[in-house]
């Protein structure tokens, strides 16, 4: 008996038996995983020999598609009817799969259809309607259109239109949006191609463009009264769902009439037309910004930022800052998207003046945005009293723009950093006009180091905030960003020195940047790397880096599933993928731990019959250079910022302590490095250079009473010369911000390593007592 047959039995048959401690379900054919598919939907009781056919047949048939034979459509059918019949949920987007995917003529399937499809109109809520309309097609026509009776009965229009528009689609335009509806409902993000296969629908998009116009008619109405106002009435639930599905597809296509319909939709679901606090629909204000944090523009953002400040009810404020924060994190993912910046009034010099009376507001953009007053052309300390009384409204509207400036910038260095594995910038022309001349923008692209294809193949490096002016070419010539990784060691340490000199901090660490490559150690491994592995790490601040860095992972605890997972990040273009391992290991008091494993990558699957559906595990000899590296910098900054090795308080015994004694003061990783070759640069500079070297991993610091070896990886200190370790914590007084020295980045080690040294070098004058007892004991 073949596996097939065997896992088939296994599935009919309660008293069957079935063990296989490792199957191949590659000896499965895809009509045979079709039939198992079925006939897993007619199983009611797992038991042991069942639930261990189930989960072959659910693994494998994650990673293929079934096919499925007329006999195993029928099956399917029948087994959804059963479900439904019995109150256990069915998913009707496998029977549609089936149909999809049969390998012969269509079965009669009215019978089951029928029945399937008015057990589900019987029920008081009707879920998951695009997948209804689509099974419901399979009945007939009167099957049909009982079903847009009943989904559209008291929805309101916009869901009239939805169903409509859904109803009369072919089955291979339903189905993406089938699948993204199923993923919706039950809180799962949809995939990318299936938002960009239903973004290509081009009856849906038509729909979604009078949707978005219908609702902001709507609001228009109430404001003008011709609607009668209630509070969180404008819409029904199911015109908000409708409504955020259609706003995402806008999105994802960033149409250019959306920003017109959005000033007018978004004040009209958050502002009442009367003097009351309540909204015209919360409902719908939240979901889309829900759609903001899946799609962003720089339109849709600046918007909301508007209405912020004008909704009166009092707990929406605090919400939507939550959920702007997340729109914005997410913006710097769309790099393409997030490069459009407006100019808000600023003028070619990036500065702003408001008048306020006699005085004016100046609000001027250099590396990040600054408020000053002036009175006659003579600037004023602070903001003068007369102001502060005669023009709040004003003095909150400049403070809350150098706050939104800060906010865009930060948002367009994070994209552009975003961008390193898919040079993903505009042309030439474009990035000259509306980037490096833009008035915000060029706050952060000065400072950043470009290459510009001025010749097929003659690439020319330019620091913009440095140069005389920007190199000649062509409109449609390439651009990108400069990164050490294509450049060779004398132009990097040149770039280097130049920035140290002119004092010029970057956006983000770039002349500086970490360069990771293969090991042999990984070449010979071939899928896996360990550098990252077997670190003790504070849970809760690695979980809060993966979201902080465009990561997704599940939340680990104490609780079943909850033992482990592979972290994982899309990178280029959604071309490649990093996972991290991680296992949750226990508690240290109120703190958990965590301990860190394998890296792996993959890459998008290219296979004809499955169109960007699925990953495909690679060696890492195939990932390219600049993948590699930027996903493993990320990695390394999780270990390096989480790791209890980087802790001065912790305290535990045990092999934990082993762990934290080893990894405080081992082998230099890359941006540890980075840390060196910055202090070879600055170290001289200091006031007390003469009492510094570096030597190997360590800043070795000369004080009065002792020498001190700071670790350039941990921070952490070792005293000469009975190797003592020495604990000052970054609170302490004169320990902390890098003693004013200036970095060419930020750097929280490094400047944590220089207070230290700054502190350490003048030990006699230490007044804290738990340093200077730790110095003083022999």
């Amino acid at each position: 008996m073949n596996l097939a047959d065997r896992l088939m039995n296994a599935l009919t048959d309660p008293d069957s038996a079935y063990e296989d401690a490792s199957p191949d379900p590659t000896s499965i054919d895809d009509a045979e995983l079709g039939a198992l598919v079925a006939a897993l939907q007619a199983v009611t009781e797992w038991t042991g020999a069942a639930a261990s056919a189930r989960a072959v047949v659910e693994r494998a048939a994650e990673a293929r598609r079934p096919r499925y034979t007329p006999e195993a459509c029928r099956r399917m059918f029948e087994a959804l009817l059963a479900r439904t019949e019995s109150g256990t949920a069915a998913d009707l987007a496998l029977g549609l799969s089936a149909v999809e995917r049969c390998t012969g003529p269509l079965p009669d399937l009215t019978g089951p259809v029928r029945a399937l499809v008015a057990s589900r109109l019987a029920e008081d809520r009707v879920s998951l309607p695009y997948a209804l309309l689509a099974v419901a097609r399979l009945g007939g026509e009167e099957t049909l259109r009982a079903a847009v009776d009943r989904l559209v009965r008291d929805a309101g229009p916009i869901v009239a239109d939805e169903t409509a528009v859904v109803a009369a689609l072919p089955l291979a335009e339903q189905l993406p949006l089938v699948a993204v509806d199923r993923d919706h409902a039950f809180g799962t993000p949809p995939s990318e191609d299936a938002w960009r296969a239903a973004a290509g629908t081009s009856a849906y998009v038509a729909f979604a463009r009078r949707a978005l116009e219908a609702a902001a008619d709507r609001t228009d109405a109430i404001r003008s009264g011709e609607i009668p106002y209630r509070a969180d009435k404008a819409f029904t639930d199911r015109e908000v769902i409708a409504v955020g599905l259609a706003a995402r597809v806008a999105l994802l296509r960033d149409e250019p009439w959306l920003p017109a319909l959005f000033d007018r939709l978004l004040p009209g679901v958050a502002l009442a037309p009367t003097a009351a606090r309540t909204l015209p629909s919360q409902a719908m204000l939240y979901e889309l910004m829900r759609c903001a944090q899946d799609f962003p523009t720089p339109e849709l953002i600046t918007t909301v930022r508007t209405v912020r400040r004008a909704v009166r009810h009092a707990g929406v404020p605090k919400q939507l800052d939550k959920m702007l924060k997340k729109a914005e994190a997410a913006l710097a993912e769309r790099t393409d998207v997030a490069l459009r910046l407006p100019r808000l009034d600023f003028g070619d010099d990036g500065v702003l003046r408001r008048t306020a009376g006699a005085c004016t507001a100046v609000v001027t953009v250099t590396e990040s945005a600054a408020l000053t007053w002036e009175k006659d052309g003579r600037p004023l300390r602070g903001t003068p009293a007369p102001v502060r009384r005669d023009h709040p409204a004003l003095v909150t509207e400049v403070r809350e723009l150098v706050k939104r400036v800060d906010a865009q910038l930060r948002t367009l260095a994070r994209a552009l950093e975003g961008g390193f594995t898919v040079d993903s910038v505009p042309p030439y022309g474009r990035w000259r006009d509306e980037l490096a001349g833009h008035p915000l923008a060029k706050a952060v692209v000065a400072r950043l180091i470009w290459e510009v294809e001025v010749a097929p193949g003659d690439w020319r490096a330019v620091l913009p905030a440095t140069a005389d002016g920007l190199p000649e070419a062509p409109d449609d010539a390439a651009v990108r960003l400069w990164h050490p990784l294509r450049s060779d060691a004398d132009a990097v340490r040149e770039w280097r020195d130049l920035l140290t000199e002119a004092r010029l901090r970057q956006p983000f660490k770039q002349a500086f940047r970490e360069i990771y490559r293969p090991t042999p150690a990984e070449e010979e491994s071939r899928v896996r790397s360990g550098r990252f592995a077997g670190h003790i790490v504070h849970y809760r601040r690695l979980f809060a880096l993966f979201r902080a860095r465009g990561w997704s992972s599940r939340r680990l605890g104490p609780w079943d599933a909850g033992d482990g997972d592979a972290a994982d990040r899309v990178l280029a273009a959604g071309e490649w993928r990093i996972r991290f391992h991680h296992y949750w290991s226990d508690l240290s008091g109120e703190d958990e731990l965590a301990v860190t494993d394998q890296v792996r990558f993959d890459r998008r699957a290219r296979d004809e019959d499955r169109p960007g559906d699925g990953w495909r595990e690679v060696p890492l000899a195939e990932v390219p250079e600049l993948v590699f590296s930027e996903a493993m910098r990320d990695v390394d900054l999780f270990v390096g910022v989480t790791s209890i090795a980087t802790d001065p308080d912790w305290g535990d015994g045990g092999p934990r302590r082993a762990y934290r004694e080893r990894a405080s003061f081992g082998e230099l990783t890359p941006s540890a490095e980075a840390r060196r070759e910055v202090l070879e640069r600055i170290v001289p500079r200091l006031r007390i250079a003469d009492r510094c070297a570096l030597d190997g991993r360590f800043l070795v610091v000369r004080g009065d009473l002792r020498t001190y070896r700071i670790h350039l990886g941990s921070a952490n200190v070792l005293m000469d010369p009975d190797g003592a370790y020495l604990c000052v914590v970054p609170a302490v007084r004169g320990s902390g911000g890098g003693g004013g020295v200036f970095l060419p980045f930020e750097d929280e080690r490094l400047s944590l390593i220089l207070s230290k040294a700054l502190l350490l070098a003048a030990d006699t004058e230490i007044t804290d007592v738990t340093i200077s007892r730790q110095i003083g004991r022999r």
